[in-house]
């Protein structure tokens, strides 16, 4: 309500109310006559609107001619007589009392032709206008005289006996509460109306502390009278700032009336009628064309300089927030548009798109949880009929924006080769995705190689290591598109039930075509320690298939070594660079803590000279994959030692943390995959 009442009396409402009372009291006093104040019974320095009888015709208002006795001003209004007892030209009001009412009675009966609420004389256009005489009193006591006593509880709060005006079967009330029409028809049938006369408020407000007020004090309000507010004056000549001010307090009580809720709609809807009540009002008391038209305009400017007000406190911030919800759902819909767009596209390609509640039946509402990665959670699930074992993967990363979804569909989706695990399905529902391969019992290859004690033999390892490049070399070779992993390392290598290598985990794959003989950077990320040189820096070289034997290589050293390239807990720091270590033990054929035997095993020595081939620095002095499985497939016979592949002269070995790449991407790490 606070808000309502600075909305509708803004400082630009003011300033304007002001201007147009000042051009109308000027026209007032150009088309006016002379007419001198005068003193009427107590009342001094009585002018417009009031005259006496004998005043120009031209002075005052007919409707306010006061008749003068030496105590008393009285006025005629309607059949009723009344004193006039005090005039407030700052107000608009002057104060009347009843002078039929008998003073020195304590309990006197108004009359029932009492002040009605207002007197209407004849309108014609320029000379008879209206004379609203309608009080200004909050509160009305209103009289009833039933033929017996309310003993209604409801209806004993609204009425109050009056003892002295009570007299055998006639029992009258008196009531400030149900005076309006309604309460009157909704009358007991054995109550009819008496007198209505309105009175000063009470204090605090009209009607509050009724209560606590008995007939006694009603009497003594009703003896003190009410009072009366100016009308608009004779011949269309208004007193502007009276005009202006009723207006705006009628069409504040209404929009304060209309205003059932907060909703936008019902704000609007009460401000806009409010404004035509405004309208209205003022054009009733300036029926003239060009006062119209004058009013009109102005009224149009303060209502669009308060519906801007509405709009910026109101509708601007719902449209705001609005717009950035609609803007986060579009922005989410184009992600979801284009994977479902991109599923489509690989409906007959083999894998079974799966529902959510499939996914959440066979995961058995996700119960046997397998890993967590950094693109999501793998659990185990169980498909029938046949009890075929699966491995889902729900992609939990909400970064990623499908990226790695539609990675790994578009890819391992169309590959068909032993050393590559299998999509069976995959799930897109909104936001929700999953992955669905064929179950690794046996887990990733991490487990056996870093573990305390060796779990496969040389020539198992070997087999596992010509399984894994034949996996890579298919993706390089063996399809339409040439597919870059650009994350191999041992926890994305998965082992079947017969330890049979697959490459697995495809969040970062590209497709390029087999012809396309570098990638762009952009598409770039990996884990630390497995990252070819020429993903670091450009210097180094162009993105290639090339990459991909760089990690691979280092596969292979840790592979062969059971520890990982950048060992935290080696001895000494000429050890913490694991394939600085591997190739000093190759040049000076010493064994240390590779093997547990006396002398290094002819496969163990294969596979560190094939992984230290394959992280040359320069991507061109690498072999590709193909000639990897050659190197695999044959013996040691004819293997040289490459040069060596670092940033070091034979004196010195960096450590884990002059690493020439690990402290550039300490961002990107195993774990976060």
């Amino acid at each position: 309500m606070a808000n309502s009442g600075a909305f509708h009396r803004s400082a630009t409402l003011q300033a304007l109310l002001v201007f147009i009372s000042v051009i109308a009291e000027a026209a007032d006093a150009g088309g006016r006559y002379y007419c001198p104040s005068f003193s009427c019974g107590v009342l001094h320095n009585v002018s417009y609107p009031f005259r006496r009888p004998r005043d120009p015709p031209e002075c005052g208002v007919p409707a306010y001619e006061l008749v003068c006795s030496s105590s008393e001003a009285i006025i005629h209004m309607n059949t009723g007589t009344y004193f006039v007892t005090n005039i407030n030209y700052t107000d608009q009001s002057f104060w009347v009392v009843d002078a039929n009412l008998d003073m020195h009675s304590s309990c006197p009966l108004p009359r029932r032709d009492q002040l009605p609420y207002s007197y209407e004389g004849v309108l014609r256009r320029g000379s008879y206008s209206i004379f609203d005489l309608a009080t200004e009193a909050y509160s009305w006591a209103c009289f009833l005289n039933c033929s017996q006593a309310i003993e209604d509880m409801v209806l004993m709060s609204w009425y109050k006996p009056v003892p002295c005006l009570t007299v055998n079967t006639s029992f009258v009330y008196l009531s400030i509460w149900a005076c309006d029409v309604q309460s009157l028809i909704s009358l007991d049938p054995s109550c009819g109306y008496l007198a209505m006369v309105p009175f000063g408020s009470i204090s605090g407000g009209p009607h509050l502390g009724f209560e606590n007020y008995n007939y006694t004090d009603i009497f003594k309000l009703v003896k003190k009278g009410f009072s009366v507010r100016f009308p608009w004056d004779y011949n269309d000549q208004h007193n502007a700032s009276w005009v202006f001010k009723t207006c705006l307090d009628e069409s504040t009580i209404y929009f304060l009336e209309h205003l059932y809720g907060t909703s936008i709609l019902n704000w609007t809807r009460a401000f806009f009628w409010s404004e035509v009540t405004f309208a209205e009002c003022v054009v009733n008391y300036y029926p003239k064309p060009m006062y119209q038209r004058v009013v009109i305009a102005i009224v149009s400017a303060i209502s669009m300089t308060k519906l801007h007000f509405v709009l910026c406190r109101l509708i601007l911030p719902a449209l705001a927030v609005f717009t950035f919800l609609a803007h986060k759902y579009w922005k989410t819909r184009i992600t979801i548009d284009a994977v479902e767009k991109f599923l489509q596209m690989q409906q007959m390609l083999g894998p079974i798109r799966f529902a959510y509640t499939d996914i959440t039946a066979i995961t058995s509402h996700f119960r046997d949880k397998l890993g967590q990665g950094g693109y999501g959670t793998v659990y185990k699930a169980v498909l029938l009929p046949g009890n075929v074992q699966l491995a889902v993967k729900m992609m939990g990363n909400s970064n990623c924006n499908g990226d790695e979804f539609i990675s790994e569909v578009s890819t391992i989706g169309r590959i068909h080769h032993i050393n590559v695990v299998r999509l069976v399905g995959f799930c897109a529902e909104e936001m929700r995705r999953a992955l669905v391969y064929e179950y690794m019992p046996h887990g990733s290859l991490d487990k056996y190689i870093f573990s305390s004690e060796r779990s496969f033999s040389w020539d198992k390892l070997n087999d596992i290591a010509l399984g894994i490049a034949r996996g890579i070399n298919y993706l390089h070779q063996g399809c339409d598109m040439q597919i870059l992993h650009f994350d191999i390392k041992p926890h994305n290598i998965l082992l079947d039930i017969n330890f049979v290598p697959k490459v697995a985990d495809f969040g970062l794959a590209k497709l390029y075509p087999r012809d396309k003989s570098f990638v762009p950077a952009s598409a770039l990320r990996g884990t630390i320690g497995y990252i070819a040189p020429e993903m670091v820096s450009r210097s180094f070289g162009v993105i290639s298939s090339k990459s991909d034997v760089y990690s691979f290589g280092m596969l292979l050293l840790e592979m062969a070594g059971g520890r990982r390239n950048a060992d935290q807990d080696a001895a000494s720091t000429s050890q913490a660079y694991y394939p600085s270590w591997v190739y000093d033990r190759l040049a000076k054929q010493e064994i240390g803590d590779i093997s547990a035997v006396a002398d290094m095993h002819q496969l163990e020595r294969k596979l560190c000279i094939v992984g230290l081939r394959c992280i040359q620095m320069k991507p061109q002095d690498r072999p590709t994959m193909s000639e990897v499985i050659e190197m695999l497939e044959d013996g040691t016979d004819g293997l040289q030692i490459p040069s060596r592949p670092f940033f070091c002269d034979d004196g010195h070995m960096p450590d884990a943390d002059s690493y020439p790449f690990s402290s550039e991407l300490t961002a990107i790490s195993e774990e976060d995959e």
